[in-house]
């Protein structure tokens, strides 16, 4: 039996410490958008409870249903962002997107909506929006990089 253990504090010796070293490098390559993973989910989970935070599951049913799937969305885009951030990149523009919706929709989508529900949206669609645009930036900053 051959003895592979190493006996020294010294990596650099290694024979698969060029391996492990390209590895890393690749693991963290995508994780420039590390920092807005967490305050998206946030933003998508209190999204999608807003309805019932706020009281207005009988005034506004058709906001609920909206607010619920879109809260849902965004918190799965964060997760996706978590996951797979090289692969997200490109949905950066759809968190803009629904930021844009979001501040939009209370007069699509709801009936006569009270000012509680606007500023909720409002703030809500403006959030996304600002993280939906350094998300962006930062996959642009990224996509530069060699």
């Amino acid at each position: 039996m051959a003895n592979v253990s190493h006996t020294r504090g010294d990596m650099t010796s290694h024979p698969d410490a060029p391996e492990m070293q390209a590895r890393y490098a690749r693991m963290l390559g995508g994780r420039d958008v590390a920092l807005v993973d967490g305050p998206v989910f946030l933003l998508g989970l209190y999204c999608a409870v807003s309805p019932w935070i706020l009281h207005f599951t009988t005034s506004q049913p058709a906001l609920v249903a909206h607010n619920l799937i879109i809260g849902i969305a965004i918190g799965l885009l964060a997760l996706g962002f978590t996951r797979a951030p090289e692969r997200m990149y490109g949905l950066s523009g759809a968190m803009c997107a629904m930021g844009i919706w979001m501040i939009i929709s209370p007069w699509i989508v709801g009936t006569s909506p009270d000012a509680g529900v606007i500023w909720n949206n409002i703030i809500i669609g403006a959030l996304t929006l600002a993280l939906g645009t350094v998300c962006a930036a930062t996959a642009a900053k990224s996509m530069r990089k060699p």
